[in-house]
């Protein structure tokens, strides 16, 4: 019984989740008592389905190309004749998390202008280092004998790359690609800043009015996407290493 509690309670938060993305006022009595009197309980400048999949939406492509960019990176460095490059590329993955989002975002309005692109610019750069430095540990910690026995049989080193290196390291790749997602999906909200549509949106309504609702649903929807993603990639991550057979 007690191995099916995580499965009911993350279940149950996803139920309460959509019920509130699709029907915020249900939940109002509850959050009435944490605002002033006449004000609203529940976030009304827009709507908050479609703010949180503008959110994922936002998320899901500086992911995906974090991913791509980070995956070849770690491809090149683990070639014999990409091997020197592997300082610079630490050093270029290394970028985002040496300034903070609020600082490249100011780099980056300038040049890109207000709106989705410099969120994405900032997400892109704070997903590349988890994203490469899974994929580096997992390319060059690969079994020997797995590495001789596909040289022995006759494979060339991209059929080895394909059909034997990227499988084995995949479940890696993956955990490097959940923490990537989840700092995306806390760091997205900073977007709003610079008029990105993500819920960053209803935690700064709660601050400018001092409404600790907004700011509150904001906060838990971020949470529970957060909660929710992490763990649907962690059961991909161990479906992937049981049939690699690297659990």
């Amino acid at each position: 019984m007690r191995a099916w509690v995580p499965t009911i309670l993350r279940s149950l938060l996803l139920l309460v989740l959509i019920a509130f993305l699709v029907s915020p006022g249900s939940f109002e009595p509850l959050l009435k008592p944490l605002v002033q009197p006449n004000a609203p309980a529940i976030y009304n400048q827009g709507s908050l389905l479609s703010l949180t999949l503008l959110h994922l939406r936002t998320v899901l492509i500086a992911t995906l190309a974090a991913t791509i960019i980070a995956v070849l990176l770690a491809i090149l460095v683990t070639r014999p004749f990409g091997a020197e490059f592997l300082a610079l590329s630490r050093s270029l993955v290394n970028i985002g998390q040496t300034f903070p989002p609020v600082a490249v975002l100011a780099l980056a309005v300038p040049a890109v202008g207000f709106g989705e692109k410099p969120t994405l610019i900032a997400l892109f750069l704070y997903g590349l280092l988890p994203i490469f430095e899974n994929t580096l540990t997992a390319l060059t910690n690969l079994p020997r004998s797995v590495m001789e026995a596909a040289r022995g049989s006759g494979m060339t080193p991209f059929q080895r790359l394909i059909q034997v290196e990227l499988p084995l390291s995949l479940p890696v790749v993956v955990a490097g690609i959940r923490l990537s997602v989840v700092i995306s999906l806390a760091t997205a909200t900073i977007g709003s800043t610079v008029a990105a549509k993500t819920l960053g949106e209803v935690i700064i309504a709660g601050l400018q009015s001092n409404n600790l609702a907004f700011v509150l649903q904001g906060g838990l929807i971020v949470g529970a996407l957060a909660v929710l993603i992490y763990d649907g990639l962690s059961a991909i991550e161990a479906m992937i290493a049981r049939r690699t057979g690297t659990a």
